[in-house]
C-alpha cells in the first residue's frame, strides 16, 4: 500500500461516546470531535469507525412501531444511518470539513478483491482531505448489532489501512485495575483481563472486553491502541499531549 504523507489516526466512535450517555446524539461531542481534527489535520489524517445508526433512528421514529429483535433492530439502522451522517456532515461542514460514508461487513475483509478496493476508496479520499466515516452495514450483517459495537471493525479496518495510532474512545479513562485506578500500558494484554468487569451501556453493544479483543488483533499487527474517555472535552489532543489519563496497548 502506498504511504500517505501524514500519519493516519483511527478513531473508534461507540454509541455511548456519541450520545454522552444519553438518549440522544449529541452534536455537542460531534463538534468536540470536528474541532480536535481541525487541530490536528496538519500532522494526521483521520479515519472514524463510527456507531449510532440505531441511536440516531430513536430520535426521529416512535419506537412503539418496532420490537427488539435483530430484524428490527436492522430496520432501525436503516432507518438512522442516513441521520447519523447528516449530523456529521452537517457539524464538519461548519469546520470546512468534509466526510464520506463507507458501510462495510466483515466478508468485504475476507474478499481479496473487496480489501483491494476498501484500500484504493480510502486512500483516495484520504489524499484528497476528506474523512472516511465508517459503519458496519447493519442491514445485511447482525454480529455487530450483538456484539462488540464496532471495535473489531475498527481493528481491521486499522489493519487494512495500516495505520499509526488506533484510538478507542470509551466512557472510562482506559483501562482500570483493582484500584481503580487507570492501566497506563499494557504489552500482555491476557495479564489485564482479569480487571474487565462485563458491564455495557444502556446505548452501546460493546465493553471493555470486546476493546481489548480489538487491541490484540491491532497488536498482533504492530499497531498501537490507545483506550481514552471520549466523554471527556478534546480527549484526544489531551492524550496526545499526556494530559488525561488513557491506556496504551502496544
Amino acid at each position: 500500500m502506498d504511504k500517505l504523507d501524514k500519519k493516519t489516526i483511527l478513531l473508534k466512535i461507540g454509541t455511548a461516546t456519541l450520545t454522552r450517555g444519553t438518549d440522544n446524539i449529541s452534536r455537542g461531542k460531534l463538534e468536540d470531535i470536528a474541532r480536535q481534527i481541525l487541530e490536528l489535520k496538519d500532522d494526521y489524517h483521520f479515519i472514524i469507525v463510527c456507531s449510532g445508526a440505531i441511536a440516531a433512528a430513536k430520535q426521529f421514529i416512535q419506537l412503539e412501531k418496532f420490537g427488539d429483535g435483530i430484524k428490527e433492530k436492522q430496520a432501525l439502522a436503516a432507518i438512522g444511518q442516513p441521520h447519523l451522517m447528516r449530523l456529521i456532515q452537517e457539524t464538519f461542514r461548519e469546520l470546512n470539513l468534509h466526510v464520506a460514508q463507507c458501510l462495510l461487513s466483515y466478508y468485504d475483509f475476507t474478499n481479496q478483491q473487496s480489501k483491494e478496493n476498501i484500500i484504493n476508496t480510502l486512500n483516495i479520499l484520504l489524499q484528497n482531505g476528506v474523512i472516511p466515516i465508517i459503519n458496519e452495514n447493519d442491514t445485511v450483517a447482525t454480529d455487530e448489532i450483538k456484539f462488540g459495537d464496532n471495535d473489531k471493525l475498527s481493528a481491521l479496518t486499522a489493519i487494512l489501512m495500516e495505520v499509526d495510532l488506533l484510538i478507542l474512545a470509551t466512557n472510562t479513562y482506559g483501562l482500570y485495575n483493582e484500584e481503580k485506578k487507570t492501566v497506563e500500558e499494557v504489552q500482555d494484554i491476557e495479564s489485564v483481563k482479569k480487571y474487565i468487569q462485563q458491564q455495557h451501556s444502556a446505548q452501546g453493544t460493546g465493553g471493555m472486553q470486546s476493546k481489548l479483543e480489538a487491541a490484540a488483533l491491532a497488536q498482533n499487527k504492530q499497531i498501537e491502541t490507545w483506550l481514552v474517555n471520549g466523554h471527556e472535552e478534546y480527549f484526544m489532543i489531551k492524550a496526545l499531549n499526556n494530559k488525561s489519563a488513557f491506556t496504551k496497548i502496544n
